[in-house]
């Protein structure tokens, strides 16, 4: 795991409250370790003078916490020290670690007891009598589950007497450090299989050995892959399979060795190797780990093609018009179609601007959605509405834009004069900002195609990936363009008349629609009392909009109606504001699995696939339509669940609706950048199969009963 996927699952994890934190003592207890602050200074406390800190971490059975490089998953433990001015403390001595087997993955860790020593270094700065030391630790604990805890310790350490209390576990500790072997020599070369080492000047006693390697650095070898090796008379020759996945090319390796079978005292041995010159990383070119074994038509294997992919965009994009998150604005492309039927050339124009502001829209979304990938956020597709701030204002605009169609006010008058008039000398305005509001509703629903094409833009160099998403827009935009392009559609129109209000009145019912659907939404990410405040701004803002739309007001009573809607408004906005951000408890959100469902998580997968289980996940959040409907649809066929249950299928639900670091590495391992993603884990199988976005019971059978 790189060291910025480390970072985001840290900031995960400081979202949870901790499992464990105690304050101002020496012993933290949680019903899975027991951690304690000690020391060792059995020549007291001066300068020069060797003094060390440890963490005592007591695990319960089969409980294990992670070494500095934690392998395929996990997070390794974190010491932050609070110590007076003249005593520095420097990096923890990590013992050798052991192989920790987790169904198909492996990590790298610690069970039974373990000391986490940490030298001080005392200058003669520090004066007193007494040496208090204060430590932070946060460490991940995992069985089954993995639990975030920490604790905060204080430990008070007399300067002139000696402290050796724990004298032989800091020494057990030591034994079981690795020691560095300067006499090793080593040279290594890239090939197909992986990195070759050539090792020679290892201890005569580990030569014909059988050892375990420990790469230090993370997010390079495949962990899960035991390295080959052989013994060429003192020569130790070493294969070590590299990862599929890399996102690190470090100059210099630092290896750990152990000894197969070998007890913790007795440590091992660790070299330095230069590495050759590495290749690309994966994210400069589609990762073949990242293809499915099997994939539906809209998911087919092979979009490292750029014509495929740009022609699998162009299909996504026609097919996106389809999607029920679109209808409200084609309701008001057909509104505008209707009002400028008899004039051609006005028509057209209005295509070609409706055209331009969804092309421009979606180069301007893969843009901001690159430029934030590229500095380390895990986002995707629809990422802007995992913001409760951003649902609540696209159900404001949806609202004003209903009471517009009802009639309730005009924006020509509540509009600044210069925008007014803006809007009347440009009419074409209008039809460009139409093609932005329809790129912005497009972000919940993903098209069958869409989620392959989508997956290989975000593998391509920039040019591609906006090349891909230009073509996306563009099949967003044929259809409509088409239809202003054809003459006789205009002639199955009645004139313009009476009707046209009408119609105009009744296209404000799907922009109700979409707020009730945006609502509903915010309910899921900040809880009712979000989903109440929102209420609260829609019905402020509609006061507003008939304050200042009424054309019967006098000035003095809409000045006077005005400025009491406005305070009404303002402090409602500062009500709500509290409410929509705040977030439901977790266990609210893990009740949303629905029934026959559990929450995702990787290790549950590694588990199910260790047991011999077939694996169904499905990606999914409260904001995707598609989604949605196949949670309404397939995937709630009570007969198809019982079936599923009775041959033992795990049903996990990843629920993307909030932003969730380990939710978006996982939908990116698979290829994907945004949901719906519904994968396939088979026992003893590689890479997962990717199903279609859009899901059938007959299609579920057979994938999952065949």
């Amino acid at each position: 795991m790189s060291f910025l996927q480390r970072i985001m699952c840290w900031l995960a994890l400081a979202c949870l409250p901790p499992a464990a934190t105690a304050l101002g003592g020496a012993v933290v207890t949680t019903e899975q370790v027991r951690a304690e602050l000690v020391a060792q200074a059995s020549e007291g406390i001066e300068p020069g003078k060797p003094v060390w800190l440890g963490l005592l971490v007591r695990h319960q059975p089969h409980w294990h916490t992670y070494w500095k490089n934690p392998g395929d998953s996990g997070l390794p433990t974190v010491l932050s020290w609070e110590l007076p001015p003249g005593v520095t403390a420097g990096e923890i001595q990590w013992p050798v670690p052991q192989r920790l087997p987790v169904g198909p993955l492996v990590n790298y860790g610690y069970e039974g007891e373990l000391l986490l020593p940490v030298p001080l270094t005392v200058s003669p700065e520090f004066k007193g009598e007494t040496l208090v030391v204060k430590l932070r630790a946060d460490w991940l604990v995992c069985k089954e589950v993995c639990i975030p805890e920490s604790g905060e310790f204080t430990l008070k350490l007399p300067v002139a007497a000696a402290t050796a209390a724990h004298a032989a576990l800091f020494e057990r500790s030591r034994l079981a450090q690795p020691r560095d072997v300067p006499a090793a020599r080593a040279e290594s070369r890239l090939e197909a299989s992986g990195l070759q080492l050539s090792l020679e000047g290892l201890p005569a006693d580990w030569q014909g050995k059988s050892l375990q390697v420990f790469p230090e650095a993370a997010g390079v070898f495949d962990h899960a892959a035991a390295p080959q090796q052989r013994w060429d008379g003192a020569k130790l020759l070493l294969t070590l399979p590299i990862s599929a996945q890399r996102s690190e090319g470090p100059a210099q390796l630092a290896l750990v060795l152990r000894q197969e079978g070998s007890a913790p005292e007795q440590g091992g041995l660790r070299l330095s190797v230069a590495a050759p010159a590495w290749p690309a990383l994966p994210g400069a070119a589609p990762a073949p780990a990242l293809q499915p074994v099997e994939a539906d038509a809209g998911g087919a294997a092979g979009t490292s093609s750029l014509p495929l992919a740009l022609l699998l965009a162009f299909g996504g994009g026609l097919l996106l018009n389809l999607m029920p998150c679109v209808f409200p604005v084609l309701s008001l492309k057909v509104l505008g179609f209707a009002q400028h039927a008899q004039d051609r050339r006005q028509l057209l124009g209005g295509g070609l601007a409706y055209t331009a502001g969804v092309l421009l829209s979606f180069l301007a979304l893969a843009g901001l959605l690159l430029a934030l990938r590229a500095g380390g956020a895990q986002l995707g597709w629809g990422f802007q509405l995992q913001s409760p701030g951003f649902v609540a204002a696209l159900a404001l605009l949806f609202g004003v834009i209903g009471l517009n169609l009802l009639g309730v006010f005009e924006f020509r008058s509540v509009l600044p004069g210069n925008l007014a008039g803006l809007r009347l000398s440009h009419p074409l305005l209008d039809h460009g900002l139409t093609g932005v509001l329809a790129v912005v509703v497009a972000s919940p629903c993903t098209a069958p195609f869409m989620g392959a094409a989508l997956g290989a833009a975000l593998t391509l160099p920039a040019l591609g990936a906006l090349s891909i998403f230009a073509a996306l827009g563009l099949g967003m935009a044929v259809p409509y363009l088409a239809a202003c392009l054809w003459p006789g559609l205009a002639r199955l129109l009645p004139r313009p008349g009476v009707w046209m209000k009408h119609f105009k009145i009744l296209m404000a019912f799907p922009m109700f629609a979409t707020v009730l659907w945006l609502l509903w939404v915010l309910g899921q990410q900040v809880g009712i009392d979000g989903a109440v405040a929102l209420l609260g701004l829609l019905l402020a803002l509609a006061l507003a909009a008939w304050v200042f739309g009424a054309p019967d007001l006098k000035p003095r009573g809409r000045t006077v109606l005005g400025a009491i809607a406005l305070v009404v408004l303002a402090a409602t906005a500062l009500w709500a504001w509290p409410a929509l951000r705040e977030a439901p408890p977790a266990s609210a959100v893990q009740a949303e699995a629905g029934p026959g469902w559990q929450p995702w998580s990787a290790d549950k997968v590694a588990q199910a696939q260790a047991e011999g289980r077939t694996v169904l996940v499905d990606f999914t959040a409260a904001w995707c339509v598609t989604c949605q409907f196949n949670k309404r649809g397939a995937l709630a066929d009570a007969q198809l669940l019982a079936d599923l249950e009775s041959r033992k299928v795990l049903l996990l639900r990843a629920d993307w609706t909030r932003r969730d670091a380990a939710i978006s590495q996982e939908i990116n391992r698979l290829g994907r950048s945004g949901v719906p993603v519904y994968a396939v884990y088979r026992p003893g199988a590689g890479a997962p199969e990717l199903l279609p976005e859009i899901l059938s019971v007959k299609l579920l059978r057979e994938a999952l009963l065949p």
